[in-house]
C-alpha cells in the first residue's frame, strides 16, 4: 500500500514527555469544577470522558463558542433577530447539524484543550466524541440564544 512507506500518516498514541505533562498540568488547572463531577480522572469510558473532560471544557469555553456561532451568523447573514425564538432554535439546530465546517470549528475549540491521554482517548473514539460534543455545544448555545443578539 503507498501510505505504509509513508510512517508518519499511521496514528500513532503522542509519546508523554515533560513537556507534555508540564503542559496537561497546566490545561487541568484551567479547567472550571464543576459541581458533582469527581476529580479529575484520566477517562475510561465515553461517560467518564464526558463528565470529566467534555463539561469542564465547554464550560471554560463558553464565550469562544457563542463569539464563535456569533461571528458566522453575521458574516453569512443569517437573519436570526428578525425571527421568533422558535425559528431561531430551528435555523441554529439545522446550522449546526449541516455545517461541517462550523462544526468542526466548534469541535477545534475545545478538542485543542485536550491533555495527551485525552487526545489518545478521543481518537479511539473521535466519531461518538465529536456526536456528543456537538450534541452538548448545540444546547449550551440554545440555551443562550439571547447571548447571540448583543
Amino acid at each position: 500500500m503507498f501510505f505504509k512507506s509513508f510512517s508518519f500518516l499511521q496514528p500513532t498514541l503522542m509519546p508523554v514527555t515533560n513537556s507534555s505533562t508540564a503542559r496537561d498540568t497546566a490545561l487541568l488547572a484551567m479547567r472550571p469544577l464543576i459541581e458533582g463531577v469527581p476529580a479529575y480522572e484520566t477517562p475510561q469510558t465515553v461517560a467518564d470522558f464526558l463528565h470529566h473532560t467534555l463539561r469542564p471544557l465547554l464550560k471554560l469555553q463558553n464565550m469562544p463558542l457563542l463569539l464563535t456561532l456569533t461571528d458566522y451568523v453575521h458574516d453569512h447573514h443569517i437573519p436570526l433577530a428578525q425571527r421568533s425564538s422558535t425559528e431561531q432554535q430551528r435555523l441554529l439546530t439545522d446550522l449546526l447539524a449541516r455545517n461541517v465546517k462550523l462544526r468542526y470549528t466548534l469541535v477545534g475549540l475545545i478538542a485543542g484543550l485536550f491533555t495527551a491521554a485525552e487526545t489518545a482517548f478521543y481518537r479511539q473514539h473521535r466519531p461518538e466524541l465529536n456526536r456528543r460534543l456537538i450534541e452538548m455545544a448545540t444546547h449550551r448555545l440554545l440555551d443562550q440564544l439571547p447571548a447571540l443578539h448583543q
